[in-house]
């Protein structure tokens, strides 16, 4: 009797999957498929963006070796067609390297627009780098304030380029003749033990040079002595 119970029991299940497949069955090969070639396409994709990096890098290797040959305008142009196509990363590192080309050209002003355009684009990692050397560029040409308020994300206590941040600004105190104040920064930079080593030799440096200078004409080239007229009108009637 059992046996018989089982069969029937056996039957209902299979009219039920049945109705059911008959039912839901197209959406389940479907969403399969759709898995199917979502993970297909994933993989092209993943093999299509690294073969596009390996091309970029290729590409950013050979706009380096124009830069070593010193032709710099055509290793900014090339850099600028890298970063036109590359992915995003690699786009970044050419647009820095184009406003190195820049500058090693004397475009100061395109390479410091091509910087502030990285450092806005990128808030960490090399718009980082690129928002410092757009401050070395212009550090003596921005007033302090300026060049406070363009080095303020990194002159901060969480940046790793707070300590760059603070020389650039104790140059701009030599640059506006505040010695007292360079001095301070100087030494202060000399005695951060998470400074670079190669940093802090460079602030003790400076604030030695301060110190025994007095603070006086520093960094400075003397004016020529003015030669008495009436010296060189003697002389010229002493020549034969």
């Amino acid at each position: 009797m059992s046996d018989i119970f089982r069969e029937v029991e056996e039957e209902v299940r299979q009219e039920r999957l049945q109705k059911w497949w008959k039912k839901y069955g197209t959406y389940v090969v479907a969403g399969v498929s759709i898995l199917v070639i979502g993970v297909a396409g994933w993989k092209l994709w993943e093999r299509y963006d690294q073969q596009q990096r390996l091309k970029a890098s290729s590409q950013i290797e050979s706009a380096a070796q124009i830069s070593a040959a010193g032709q710099n305008d055509l290793a900014a142009q090339a850099y600028a067609q890298i970063a036109k196509k590359a992915p995003s990363g690699y786009a970044l590192v050419a647009q820095l390297s184009q406003a190195d080309e820049y500058m090693a050209s004397g475009r100061t002003n395109d390479a410091v627009a091509l910087y502030m355009k990285i450092a806005e684009t990128d808030k960490a990692g090399l718009g980082d780098v690129a928002r410092m050397r757009a401050a070395w560029a212009q550090g003596d040409k921005l007033t302090t304030e300026d060049l406070k308020t363009l080095l303020a994300p990194l002159n901060d206590g969480k940046s790793q380029w707070r300590f760059m941040a603070r020389e650039l600004l104790a140059y701009r105190a030599m640059h506006d003749d505040h010695a007292d104040a360079a001095a301070k920064a100087f030494a202060a930079l000399a005695a951060e033990k998470d400074a670079p080593s190669s940093l802090r030799q460079r602030a003790e440096a400076m604030a030695t040079l301060i110190r025994t200078s007095g603070g006086k004409d520093f960094g400075k080239v003397p004016e020529p002595p003015k030669q008495d007229a009436s010296q060189g009108t003697a002389q010229g009637t002493d020549t034969p």
